[in-house]
Parts: C-alpha cells; sequence; structure tokens
C-alpha cells in the first residue's frame, strides 16, 4: 500500500468575497475557510443531539457502501430509519449507514432559522441546502456530482477526511463510463497502488474538516469524504459557471443518465460488469503509452 499524490488543502481564517473570487473561484482551487459561520446559531447549536431533537420522529433515507447493482434506482436508499434511532446508532458504534442528499427546508424548515446564506460572488440554489451524515470510518465512493455545481460543504461536530481531484484527472482515476463514479473496489483512503497503478499518476488534494468549518469544492470536482468521527455536514451550490462545465452537467442530466437507465434495463448487471472493465482498461492504457 501506498500514499496518493496528495497536497494540502490551503486553509483561510477567514475571506471577503473579493479574495474567494479571485484567489479561489477563478482559478477553481479549493480552499478551507476556518471562520467563517462562527456567528451563525447553526454554529453552537448543530450538534447530532440537537437534530434528534428537532428531527428525531423524521424517517431518514440510509446508504452503505454496498457497489452498484443495475436494478439499483438513481439515489435509491439502502435502508430506512427514525432519526432518533439513527443518531443513537451513530453514538454507539461504527456503521455504515449514511445519509445523503436529505434537503433540510423540505423535512425540517426551521433548521433555515439558524444559518444564513452566505455571499461569495455566486449566486446559490436556495432551494437545495442539503445535509450529509456519517458514522466511524464511513465513506462515499469517489464521485462528482451530476450537475458539476460549485459546493460550499459546512461540517458540524466532530472530524471528516476530504479527498479531491479536478476533471483533469479523469484518466488517472479508473473512472466508470457513462457514470460519475470511479472504481468502487478501490479504498482511496488506503489505496493498493500496485493493483491501481495509474493512481500514482493522479495530482489531488486533502484536508481534514472540523466543526464550522468550510470547504470549497469547484466545479466538477471528484471527492471521497470519510467520517474520522460520527458527524454531519451541510452543502450549498452554486451552479456551473464555465461553459464546458455548464454543458457537461446538461449532458449528464440529459443524455448520460437516461443512456446508463436504458442499458440497465438491457443488458442487467452485464453492463454494470462492462463498464468496471473498461474503467480498468482505459486507465491502464493511458500509463502503457
Amino acid at each position: 500500500m501506498s500514499t496518493l499524490n496528495l497536497q494540502d488543502i490551503p486553509r483561510v481564517k477567514n475571506i471577503s468575497k473579493e479574495d474567494f473570487l479571485k484567489h479561489y473561484f477563478k482559478p477553481q482551487k479549493p480552499v478551507v475557510i476556518e471562520r467563517f459561520i462562527e456567528h451563525w446559531p447553526a454554529f453552537d447549536k448543530w450538534s447530532l443531539d440537537y437534530m434528534k431533537s428537532v428531527a428525531g420522529h423524521k424517517t431518514v433515507p440510509l446508504y452503505d457502501d454496498r457497489h452498484v447493482h443495475h436494478e439499483d434506482g438513481f439515489n435509491q436508499p439502502h435502508a430506512k430509519m427514525n432519526m432518533t434511532d439513527y443518531v443513537d446508532l451513530l453514538k454507539s458504534e461504527p456503521t455504515k449507514y449514511r445519509i445523503f442528499l436529505w434537503n433540510i427546508l423540505k423535512e425540517v424548515p426551521e433548521l433555515q432559522q439558524d444559518f444564513q446564506y452566505p455571499d461569495f460572488g455566486l449566486k446559490l440554489m436556495k432551494g437545495l441546502p442539503m445535509l450529509f451524515f456519517g458514522g466511524k470510518d464511513s465513506h462515499t465512493f469517489m464521485h462528482y456530482d451530476i450537475d458539476l455545481a460549485n459546493i460550499f460543504h459546512f461540517h458540524f461536530e466532530g472530524k471528516k477526511q476530504c479527498i479531491l481531484f479536478d476533471q483533469q484527472q479523469n484518466k488517472y482515476l479508473y473512472k466508470v463510463p457513462h457514470s460519475l463514479i470511479t472504481r468502487e473496489d478501490i479504498d482511496f483512503s488506503n489505496p493498493d497502488l500496485k493493483k491501481w497503478p495509474a493512481l500514482k499518476n493522479a495530482q489531488g488534494w486533502i484536508c481534514e474538516l472540523n466543526h464550522g468549518e468550510v470547504l470549497y469544492m469547484p466545479e466538477g470536482y471528484w471527492h471521497y469524504m470519510r467520517y474520522l468521527t460520527p458527524g454531519f455536514s451541510m452543502s450549498l451550490r452554486a451552479i456551473a459557471r464555465h461553459p464546458k462545465n455548464l454543458s457537461k452537467a446538461i449532458y449528464n442530466l440529459f443524455v448520460m443518465r437516461n443512456i446508463d437507465n436504458f442499458m440497465r434495463k438491457l443488458k442487467g448487471q452485464r453492463w454494470i460488469e462492462w463498464k468496471n472493465k473498461r474503467a480498468l482498461i482505459n486507465s491502464s492504457k493511458v500509463i502503457s503509452r
């Protein structure tokens, strides 16, 4: 086992809109802002216990790290549980179950009183503040978002490891065609570079997020999230502004996703297996040139 070629994501205590646009948005570089939300009520209030108190009766969708199956619907949950039981589970033992894309405006409207939409110079999609929860050592697959949005990721309670790659690294990451993920059998927290040698060429970023810190992920950035302790985060997003990324987002939403759904119905699990083989072949070709 070896480590990936990762550099630390830059950190600032705070930042103005002008400096953010100049130093991070325009060059499309990630940044961690450490003290940006200390004036939010959420900074002091939001914890797993607080979420349990305001949303304990809510049934939440849960996801684990099982591999994609052809019968899975888009973002179809693997299990459901009420929030009280889920928080109790998070605090009592490690679990693979995560909450993914939970819309707080829809589910618990009063939570919107605890934060403000920040002015980073980008127009945020105010109807889509999403929460993500996870237990110790639970993780996402390496993926990027279908709309290639600019993402502001606000973390609460505990620590979370984040590994990022830009779209220029696709050829080294064993990207699965007609998908938004890499090969699911790659452990990005401790990759086997003998098995996945193309990863040696990938240039990425890494950070650990603490309570109240904000991670900016530029448009289309790949991200792998691993919870070092039980915790949760909120993402706010702004539409892709660069024409190339905007066109990719439109393609993903209206063409790629439909092709993939059609081929799953037509070929079943053979389609998933073919895609995984192509991911291996495509990245292996790059390093054999």
